[in-house]
């Protein structure tokens, strides 16, 4: 009989987490899910494991490394854990909470997977991103920051996996901007139907890319604010309020 592969969600109780979570749930996989809000994890996934988890809070890589001890191995990490906000005023607490989740939990939380992935011979981390990593963006400083330094993060730890041998795969989903709750209350252009960004997204998973766009025109776009030079860049009013 066919073991099931065995899946970790983390920020899966809403947002392209969600989604993601309830197509692998229905596509065979056993999965364990992770999010602050448990409560709405077990009315949403009543035949998953609930793993009540804040990647801000100080004891988050106890509480993961202590769920995959009694757990055993995954198959796949997936981390869709995250915050963003336009914030053109620079508010500080804006700028400063995004950095803790987006930088300092995220880096926590995909270290845990990681050694725990080295010591049960490999496994595949997947990570959401954003596009909004490609260059700074006036609008959202910190936003943008954080989603190049996970960039740049899974691109070393790309490298990490294969210096050690580790046959640990990392895969940086980068979509574009996506109508969640996340974006609520700010304009952005070209949002995409977040079902179909999940099913995008599922897809990938069995492919394993190292890096991958969602979608093909925001790959376009991404082509041509590379091309854009610095000079000209800090002059575009990218999106408003």
């Amino acid at each position: 009989m066919k073991t099931k592969m065995r899946a970790l969600i983390i920020g899966a109780s809403s947002g392209i987490g969600l989604r993601v979570a309830l197509l692998l749930e229905q596509e065979g996989w056993s999965l364990t899910v992770a999010a602050r809000r448990a409560d709405v994890l077990r009315r949403t996934f009543p035949m998953a494991t609930v793993l009540p988890l804040d990647v801000t809070a100080a004891d988050a890589p106890e509480v993961l490394s202590a769920h995959l001890a009694e757990a055993g191995p995954i198959d796949l990490l997936f981390y869709a854990a995250g915050i963003g906000k336009q914030n053109p005023a620079l508010e500080p607490l804006i700028e400063s909470s995004t950095v803790e989740t987006n930088a300092l939990g995220f880096t926590r939380v995909i270290g845990v997977a990681f050694r725990h992935m080295a010591e049960h011979g490999g496994g595949h981390i997947a990570v959401i991103s954003s596009v909004a990593g490609t260059k700074g963006l006036g609008q959202a400083p910190s936003y943008s920051a954080t989603k190049a330094f996970q960039n740049t993060y899974i691109e070393a730890l790309q490298q990490l996996s294969a210096m050690r041998h580790l046959g640990i795969t990392l895969t940086d989903i980068r979509p574009g901007f996506v109508n969640t709750p996340l974006l609520s209350g700010d304009h952005y252009p070209m949002l995409m139907d977040a079902d179909c960004v999940a099913r995008s997204i599922v897809k990938a998973l069995k492919r394993k890319p190292a890096v991958v766009t969602i979608d093909g025109r925001w790959r376009i776009v991404v082509a041509l604010w590379r091309l854009l030079p610095h000079a000209l860049w800090r002059k575009l009013k990218f999106v408003h309020s």
